[in-house]
């Protein structure tokens, strides 16, 4: 079973048990936090659930640890003019490890193949 996830602006495919690292959320380590936020669940193979399907769906996690991301050094510069400017960024990151997956239906809709359909309308 898996999820694909959107928080900080990012997508992320999460699966119960593994940790992630997303931008910074609110909230204490050790706190339990509930992405709503979900575009799209497969509770088993083969099977993939969106739009609609999704009514109530959320991926459950506990804050693991904030930190902070590799820095990354951004030069700024105009040829001819000696401007230089050098500055750092370190982004502001959770650690998340994904409890479980709420799905809106356990069971999922029926399917049916095209041909199971088309005895039953005879």
């Amino acid at each position: 079973m898996y999820a694909v996830i959107e928080t900080g602006g990012k997508q992320y495919r999460v699966a119960p048990g593994q940790s992630i690292e997303v931008e910074r959320l609110p909230g204490e380590p050790g706190s339990e936090v509930e992405l709503n936020r979900v575009l799209a669940i497969s509770p088993r193979p083969g099977v993939l659930l969106t739009g609609e399907e999704l009514q109530g769906a959320a991926v459950r996690a506990v804050i693991e640890a904030h930190l902070r991301g590799k820095k990354i050094r951004v030069f700024k510069f105009k040829r001819k003019k000696q401007y230089k400017r050098t500055i750092g960024h370190r982004q502001e990151l959770t650690r998340l490890k994904v409890t479980g997956i709420v799905t809106p239906v356990e069971a999922g809709p029926s399917e049916q193949s095209p041909v199971e359909e088309e005895q039953h309308g005879e």
